[in-house]
């Protein structure tokens, strides 16, 4: 399951640096959890960071998220994974460096 942050949230700005996944960004209104990047810190930690640092305890399971933890591991190695390797513009202008 993915977390998510309630409208609860006071911005203190503690959990967002705290998330091994770059989950957590600044929404319009407060902080939010990106569900397709949240992990609940499975392989990086045994506890989920945010909710071990957020003093309102605002960061509750997502109902709408059910995950296993056979789930958010393969979701950890997936993220885990390099991304594709863009060429950069003079390769992709036909230029050649030197």
């Amino acid at each position: 399951m993915a977390l998510m942050i309630t409208d609860e949230c006071i911005n203190c700005d503690v959990c967002e640096p705290e998330c091994p996944n770059q989950a957590i960004f600044l929404g319009p209104q407060i902080y939010e959890i990106d569900p397709h990047k949240c992990t609940e810190c499975v392989g990086h930690f045994d506890e989920p960071q945010c909710v071990q640092v957020c003093p309102v305890a605002c960061i509750p399971v997502n109902p709408s998220q059910t995950e296993d933890r056979e789930t958010l591991w393969q979701k950890y190695h997936r993220l885990q994974q390099p991304g594709p390797v863009r060429p950069s513009r003079s390769q992709s202008c036909g230029q050649v460096a030197g």
